[in-house]
């Protein structure tokens, strides 16, 4: 007759066993998913390049960071102006290098069409200028 003790003395191997081989399975898994993930990001960021077209996607970037102020008017108003300078860097992240950076700033993909077609508009060298984009759904109370 066995005891208590002696079966769990033999499980405790088993066990001992099935956790290491999980743990290592776990780190292997995930040091795959890192070196994917770091060359698929530097493809995204267009890192890989080294030449001007990667040079003026970040130029483009930090010219929308310091223009952010125009674009919540835009939004907010209706009527404001976007300058030269903001649609010109909206042109190039959008047709040039990141299209959906935008959203991952924080636009709806509304916002980002809108956007979008009044920089294409302008860049064009359209005299008109489009209709302001519609106001924001209102929110019930």
């Amino acid at each position: 007759m066995t005891t208590m003790a002696d079966s769990t003395f033999k499980l405790l191997p088993i066990a001992l066993l099935l956790c290491l081989s999980a743990s290592a399975t776990g780190t292997t898994a995930r040091m795959l998913q890192d070196s994917r993930l770091s060359t698929s990001l530097s493809a995204r960021l267009k890192l890989d390049e080294g030449s001007s077209s990667s040079n003026s996607c970040w130029e483009s970037l930090f010219q929308l960071q310091s223009c952010t102020a125009e674009v919540v008017l835009f939004f907010l108003n209706g009527e404001a102006y976007l300058g030269p300078g903001c649609c010109r860097a909206i042109w190039i992240i959008q047709h040039d290098c990141w299209p959906q950076m935008l959203a991952s700033l924080g636009y709806t993909p509304e916002e980002a069409d809108i956007l979008r077609g009044y920089c294409d508009a302008t860049e064009a060298g359209g005299s008109a200028r489009p209709p302001p984009p519609p106001p924001p759904p209102r929110r019930p109370n």
